[in-house]
């Protein structure tokens, strides 16, 4: 059988702009998939929807380039929830202490005891994707820059290296993309599940023009969320997620 990715190709850097945008130009410059970087320092990191994500320094700036049709043309709403599988045991990996304080926000935010850890980013160029991925290490943004408290993993001891997080997590990658490979998209909802917030969780959701207050009720077989409101189910399928917990609507990217 056909490796679902090609041996990873870790380049690391003190700084670069934006490791994902490095990545997209990789990618026109014909770069193959397996292409991970690595920047201690990101200048221009983006975030979701257009926002500016914001380095708080020894944190994780993180993308890599990957082949998007390999699981086939019709495959893209199952990439975030494979990209959060991995980001999320690769973050357990590296720092075993605060695994128990993880948990993904639907689709693909990470947060540690219900505040902002990190976030996703997923971009195509052609038949190429990218995944960005940043987290809070040593260090969280001020509340004041980004809207709401943000957590690191320094809470719970010594802040793992980048490059010891990008390592863990491209192992998880490749471990999740064979499963998904072999077993197909719903055992990722399955997985996906076991580490995201509880069914039952308040939760709103702002798409815009619209906005939706509810109790998270699972997923679509599709990957969409399910919210059950006072005017009954409703299936979103893209939007701003906010816990009941959380003080403002968080900004994934990188």
């Amino acid at each position: 059988m056909k490796a679902v990715c090609p041996p990873w190709r870790l380049e690391c850097y003190d700084e670069l702009t934006s490791t994902s945008d490095v990545c997209l130009e990789r990618a026109r410059a014909g770069e193959l998939p397996g292409l991970a970087l690595l920047a201690l320092r990101q200048t221009k990191g983006r975030g979701s929807r257009g926002r500016n994500w914001v380095d708080a320094g020894q944190s994780l700036a993180f993308s890599m380039l990957l082949d998007g049709e390999q699981m086939g043309q019709d495959a893209l709403g199952g990439w975030p929830f494979v990209a959060s599988l991995a980001f999320f045991d690769g973050l357990a990996v590296a720092m075993p202490t605060a695994r128990h304080h993880l948990q993904i926000k639907w689709p693909n935010d990470i947060l540690l005891d219900g505040q902002k850890l990190g976030g996703i980013l997923i971009e195509r160029e052609g038949d190429r994707l990218v995944i960005g991925m940043g987290a809070n290490l040593a260090n969280a943004p001020n509340a004041d820059a980004i809207g709401q408290q943000a957590a690191n993993l320094a809470r719970y001891g010594e802040a793992p290296q980048p490059k010891a997080v990008a390592e863990a997590i491209l192992a998880q990658m490749t471990h999740w993309l064979t499963v998904w490979r072999e077993q197909g998209f719903s055992i990722l909802c399955t997985e996906w599940l076991k580490r995201a917030h509880p069914v039952g969780t308040p939760l709103v959701v702002s798409g815009g023009t619209t906005y939706e207050k509810g109790r998270f009720a699972g997923l679509a077989a599709d990957g969409r969320l399910l919210l059950e409101t006072e005017n009954g189910m409703k299936t979103i399928a893209t939007g701003d997620i906010l816990l009941a917990s959380q003080g403002a609507v968080s900004a994934s990217g990188h």
